[in-house]
């Protein structure tokens, strides 16, 4: 039982690392709902992967980065609202992802397990797959971590200033598909975006600078898996859920604070 925690809350744990600095990115460019898109997607990814049977994970990748670029392609045209294309292409990619698991009537497939996450069956395996993918993740990020938040803060400066646009948010892009590719099975496809957002927003009224939000996103979202698994533990409810609850009332929390 001791190794059962443990590795339930170094998987969590990583995920928290990694997700904290996405997290504020996605809060401030206010694209909490590109987080559902993208995890609507991942079940999408679920299916191809059953059905060509190929790795869940690079199925998962591979239908979320393609569903990123889309939106990029389709943003460019300037036809459209943000939320218009997010809308059409994460129910496009749930309702399709729902038609390929219904031709799949010899495959035996838990829905719940994908959807909501199994935290507590992860294994040493998954969580060297959350280690070696979070070294890449944070390594990237501090490399476009300036670029990034100058095009968040003023998009015309940074432009004036010479950043690629284009290039900079297609990695940052290409970075949250890959961890909410190597997060299914904690929190599942649903759960990962609360995950992002709800840390990063808790730890906005306790940080004056943009780095400063990031390590409290991080601060949080370690207290969120903690006190998630001692609830699901003894309580016996659903870990992924109870650590988004978790996450839930510490933000509450923060509501209190002037």
């Amino acid at each position: 039982m001791d190794e059962f925690i443990l590795r339930a809350l170094l998987g969590g744990a990583g995920i928290a690392i990694i997700s904290g600095p996405l997290g504020c990115l996605v809060v401030w460019q206010r694209m909490s709902y590109f987080g559902a898109a993208l995890s609507h997607a991942a079940l999408l990814g679920i299916a191809l992967g059953f059905l060509f049977q190929i790795n869940l994970k690079l199925a998962i990748l591979g239908v979320t980065l393609i569903t990123s670029l889309l939106l990029m392609g389709l943003q460019h045209t300037r036809q459209y609202s943000s939320d218009t294309i997010l809308g059409v292409l994460a129910h496009l990619t749930l309702a399709l992802g729902m038609i390929v698991l219904s031709l799949l009537p010899g495959v035996r497939i838990d829905l719940l397990a994908y959807l909501f996450g199994d935290i507590l069956s992860i294994s040493w395996q998954d969580i060297f797959w959350i280690a070696a993918g979070g070294v890449v993740v944070l390594a990237t990020l501090a490399l476009i971590w300036r670029s990034i938040l100058s095009l968040t803060l003023h998009r015309e400066l940074a432009l004036v200033d010479g950043i690629n646009e284009s290039r900079t948010r297609l990695i940052y892009l290409l970075l949250l598909s890959f961890i909410i590719a190597i997060s299914m099975q904690l929190v599942g496809v649903l759960l990962i975006v609360s995950l992002l957002i709800i840390p990063a927003a808790t730890a906005r009224k306790f940080s004056n600078s943009p780095e400063m939000m990031a390590l409290m996103a991080i601060v949080f979202g370690l207290f969120s898996v903690a006190f998630g698994l001692w609830g699901s533990l003894y309580f016996d409810t659903p870990a992924g859920p109870s650590i988004v609850l978790a996450a839930s009332i510490l933000f509450v929390m923060s509501l209190l604070k002037r």
